[in-house]
Order: C-alpha cells, then sequence, then structure tokens
C-alpha cells in the first residue's frame, strides 16, 4: 500500500482549480455542498436611532455609477494662473488678447524632449541678450497615443514640460511671464513668454 504525503503548494492550487469546477453528479449534492447562505441580520448604522433619515439600503454591483474619471493635477491654464500676475496688468490683458506682436518665435513642435530643452534654453537666453520682451514658444498640442501603462500619460509632452523649464535655472530669473497663447498666435499649442528687461 502507498504512503501518503502531502500536497506540495503547486499540487494544492492546482487541486483547488480542479476542485472549483467540479459538478455534483446528482441534484441533491449541491444543496448539501453549497447550504444556503443565512440572510445577515440587519445593521443599525449610527444616527439611525436618533430619528435621523436612514441610509438607503443596497448590495454590491447593484448600481454602476458613470464616473468621468479622475484628474488631480490641474489644467495648464490653472496652473499657469495660479503663478500669479507678475507684469503689468494692462499689458498683461493686450497680451492675452493677442494685441502684442511676438517679436521673436520658436517652434519646438515635433521635436523629442532632448532636443527641445536645449534649443528652447539657447533661444531665450539670445532673445534676453537682445532686448526682446515678448516671445512665442510654440509646442503643439500634442497627440495621442496607445498608452499600456497602469499611470496614465498626459497628451502633448513638450507642451505639459516648457513651462516648468521656463520656471527653472538659467531661464526662471529672467522670465517674468508665461501664458497660453491667443488663438491667433496658437492657442493652447503655444506660450507667450514675456521676459524681464535686460540690465
Amino acid at each position: 500500500m502507498a504512503r501518503r504525503r502531502s500536497l506540495r503548494p503547486d499540487e494544492l492550487d492546482l487541486w483547488q482549480a480542479v476542485t472549483r469546477t467540479a459538478r455534483a453528479m446528482h441534484s441533491n449534492a449541491e444543496s448539501v455542498l453549497h447550504p444556503p447562505a443565512e440572510p445577515a441580520p440587519p445593521v443599525a448604522f449610527p444616527g439611525e436611532e436618533k430619528g435621523a433619515a436612514p441610509l438607503p439600503r443596497f448590495r454590491l454591483g447593484e448600481k454602476a455609477r458613470s464616473t468621468s474619471g479622475h484628474n488631480l493635477a490641474p489644467s495648464l491654464a490653472q496652473s499657469l494662473a495660479s503663478a500669479g500676475l507678475q507684469m503689468d496688468a494692462k499689458t498683461y490683458g493686450r497680451m492675452t488678447r493677442g494685441k502684442l506682436m511676438p517679436e521673436a518665435r520658436i517652434d519646438l513642435h515635433g521635436l523629442t524632449l532632448a532636443e527641445a530643452h536645449p534649443d528652447l534654453t539657447h533661444f531665450i537666453l539670445r532673445a534676453h541678450a537682445q532686448g526682446m520682451r515678448l516671445v512665442l514658444v510654440i509646442t503643439g498640442k500634442g497627440k495621442a497615443k496607445p498608452d499600456f501603462g497602469p499611470i496614465p500619460s498626459r497628451i502633448g509632452a513638450l507642451r505639459h514640460q516648457v513651462p516648468q523649464w521656463l520656471r527653472l535655472p538659467p531661464l526662471g530669473p529672467i522670465v517674468l511671464q508665461v501664458t497660453e497663447a491667443h488663438l491667433r498666435h496658437g492657442g493652447g499649442g503655444a506660450y507667450y513668454v514675456y521676459l524681464r528687461r535686460g540690465r
């Protein structure tokens, strides 16, 4: 007679998978194997006994609520607006309405982040050295790409990265204001960069 041995973990997993898919041969065996669960006693929630309105009863999966998704990060317009107004309000108003013409422009559209960063840095430093005040940085709006990762990626890497580069050294000390461009200058795919006066 063979000696009984305990199952290895991989054998135990296989056995449990088999037993989950097994069906009883006789109709009464199902009630013996899986007796009906007794209903849970009603739970009194805090506040119900004091006359407060009872919470509506529900079962898990009873009603699927539609969610539009969560975007915890602020939009670009919100983050730029939260920086506050650093320049003359009248000039800012004219700039955002597209009444001021940029003195120079750079098109970063289609470049990678590694290519765009040094180009932007040289452009802004050169414009400031030449005494320019308003320049236009074109980033494009970006294209939707397949996203297979667990963390969703934002559309338009350059569009999101350029404002951060403009706040960091060596550009941060010479940039006075960054805002989205007017539609005639590119709208959400471009930025006005207002520079400080040269010394």
